[in-house]
């Protein structure tokens, strides 16, 4: 099969301001979310107060995404990183994703494609907020990181945005009403910075911030069907 090709970056629905979809959405999935789990937040001064960032968390599960959504400011609006290639398989997350205009699109085996910068840029430069997960793949277990990527660095660096660094933990398995806490650390500005030494800074402040993890007792109500609903 061809290698799809990405959206002229021109083309792509990015920007600060949060259309009506995407509000529509969050007055939807915020309570629905905060139903099944229970969050424990941490860090929400550190959030920019103007402006826009990254923010960069380690990833473990697809609550993940939902939880770095809903639980940061509604503008600027955050955009993910999404493969097409697979999201147009799963018609009602590509539906979703198209209609709310919060991602950038990244073909897998095209890392290192320029189309990709491109687009990331100029959602940055339009005033949107990135959100990425430089470890590029779920981690094996809670507590522990993989070695990041260094593609946000490079984009922070260019757009001269801080990184906000973000610690999940309790969502590699999941359950109805688990705790889950999401630690949000002190932005880093890339003043300064080569993208090698970013890299290096985000990696140690993210797994700073990441809590020690027991396994909780008790009851774990739809584990096998939460952990694995998407």
């Amino acid at each position: 099969m061809a290698a799809a090709s990405l959206p002229p970056a021109d083309l792509l629905p990015v920007g600060r301001q949060a259309n009506v979809p995407y509000r529509i959405l969050r007055l939807i999935a915020v309570p629905l979310v905060r139903l099944c789990f229970r969050f424990q937040v941490e860090g929400r001064e550190n959030i920019p107060r103007t402006g826009n960032y990254i923010v960069i968390a380690n990833h473990l599960n697809w609550l993940d995404e939902f939880a770095v959504l809903l639980l940061f400011p509604v503008e600027p609006r955050l955009h993910f990183l999404a493969n097409p290639t697979l999201l147009v398989t799963r018609k009602f997350q590509w539906w979703l994703i198209r209609t709310t205009g919060g991602y950038v699109p990244v073909i897998r085996e095209r890392h290192g494609d320029p189309a990709l910068f491109q687009h990331v840029d100029r959602c940055l430069e339009v005033g949107g907020a990135v959100a990425i997960f430089p470890e590029a793949d779920y981690g094996p277990r809670e507590g522990d990181l993989m070695p990041f990527k260094k593609g946000f660095a490079h984009f922070a660096i260019k757009a001269g945005v801080p990184v906000v660094p973000v610690a999940l933990s309790g969502t590699k398995d999941l359950w109805f009403r688990k705790r889950i806490r999401v630690i949000i650390g002190k932005a880093i500005s890339p003043a300064g910075h080569g993208p090698a030494s970013l890299t290096e800074t985000g990696f140690q402040s993210v797994r700073g911030l990441l809590p020690a993890y027991t396994e909780p007792k008790g009851r774990k109500l739809l584990r096998r069907q939460l952990t694995n609903l998407f």
